[in-house]
């Protein structure tokens, strides 16, 4: 089946659509979060324009334009990149999302600058976004971290250099 959409670097004028992507992908989950962690994790405009400026986000656009999923990441050592801030609209989540897409975008660009491996939090309520990345080859760490007040739990994924991932 075509894709009828595109990933791409996001630029300031997709802020509004990042915010509103994380608004409907984390609402059904504001009850798990504290006010701090829901604010940080459905960014404002504004910062969604302070994390374009320093971080690498992506978005998916379908054929009308409009943002339909996004993810960040950033180089955080010589070897380790991380995931931050992924989502795909609720409308647009199973078969034929674009969160494949932008997850592999990732990998090739953590992979160009060196990454050997990416980690990503994720809060325990959110089951179908943990079995996406283990059907991806991100395996649970063990270890847990305070996020405004709620506990994620850490993932990674090993990734080979430039020209040796077979799924690329």
């Amino acid at each position: 089946m075509k894709k009828d959409f595109n990933v791409r670097r996001a630029e300031f004028h997709d802020a509004k659509g990042i915010y509103e992507v994380l608004l409907a992908a984390f609402e059904q989950f504001r009850h798990y979060y504290t006010p701090e962690a829901f604010n940080n994790t459905v960014m404002s405009e504004e910062v969604a324009k302070e994390r374009i400026k320093k971080m690498m986000i992506y978005v998916a656009i379908d054929q009308e334009g409009k943002v339909i999923g996004t993810i960040g990441w950033q180089k955080v050592s010589d070897k380790e990149g991380h995931i931050r801030g992924m989502a795909v609209h609720p409308k647009r989540q199973g078969k034929d999302s674009p969160a494949t897409a932008l997850l592999q975008g990732v990998e090739t660009d953590a992979r160009s600058q060196g990454c050997t491996f990416l980690s990503l939090d994720t809060s325990e309520p959110l089951k179908r976004a943990q079995q996406f990345y283990k059907k991806h080859g991100f395996q649970e760490t063990g270890k847990i971290s305070d996020f405004f007040g709620i506990s994620v739990h850490e993932y990674a994924k090993k990734i080979e250099k430039m020209g040796k991932n077979k799924n690329l």
